[in-house]
């Protein structure tokens, strides 16, 4: 397991080299890469410039590991579902290109009037439709656990019941509502099978984060906790510290 960085928050005004360069310079291992942000890496790229983002990754130490997208397929309207499918399709084909691993997709939200059940299948569907384009293409499908309602460790878990495709996964979100009487135990028991990717936010928190390494280790999670952080008028200072309280809470206990 090792440590990298989202450029949503504290990263949002470097552009790509910056990132890069400063990246290696502190010790991440993997960027995820947010769609509006300063670095620039959208799908609008052409080819060109896709293969020179492919090249400066792969002659530095940071991995483009990811795409954060906002992506969300929650809709009761099926025009906007599809547009939405048809934006998500582009960040696979971007990562395909530039040799990132997957895309973060995210619900947002329980639609007044619409049934839980059809919202769910919906945004499940959506993802299993994502999956069958993505796979082809080496490109993995990370749904954020996210959104006020849409967060509940059991309603992603419905969701990825739904979804049911070998290239679609859960992006562990550290929010407030995966803990349980001061313990994210039972939100990760219940979710742990399609954890593909973690964010975590601010670790000098209530957040239980010594309890949640300890659980992806022992569920051999080999991949990157990416920090989310807000942003900071010393980003780089900030981002040291940073590693330097995930490097304590990451140490296994005696």
């Amino acid at each position: 397991m090792q440590l990298g960085a989202i450029t949503y928050n504290v990263l949002k005004d470097w552009d790509l080299e910056t990132l890069i360069t400063k990246l290696e310079e502190l010790g991440y291992a993997a960027v995820e890469l947010r769609t509006t942000h300063k670095h620039g890496v959208e799908p609008s790229l052409n080819q060109d410039e896709r293969r020179r983002v492919r090249q400066r990754f792969e002659r530095s130490r940071v991995r483009l590991l990811s795409y954060g997208t906002t992506c969300e397929f929650h809709s009761p309207d099926q025009a906007e579902r599809d547009k939405q499918l048809a934006i998500c399709k582009q960040f696979v084909d971007l990562a395909h290109e530039t040799g990132a691993l997957g895309i973060k997709v995210r619900p947002n939200a329980f639609p007044p009037g619409v049934p839980r059940e059809t919202t769910i299948r919906r945004i499940g569907e959506s993802l299993r439709a994502a999956g069958e384009y993505s796979a082809g293409k080496g490109v993995e499908i990370w749904l954020e656990v996210h959104g006020r309602e849409t967060a509940a460790p059991p309603v992603c878990a419905e969701i990825m019941r739904v979804a049911n495709h070998k290239a679609v996964g859960l992006c562990w979100n550290s929010n407030p509502q995966d803990i349980v009487n001061g313990s994210v135990r039972q939100s990760f028991d219940l979710l742990k099978r399609w954890i593909l990717h973690v964010h975590i936010n601010e670790l000098a928190s209530d957040y239980p984060y010594r309890e949640l390494f300890t659980l992806l280790r022992q569920h051999r999670y080999d991949r990157y906790t990416l920090c989310e952080a807000q942003a900071s008028c010393e980003p780089e200072r900030f981002l040291r510290w940073y590693k330097a309280l995930w490097t304590e809470l990451n140490r296994p206990c005696a």
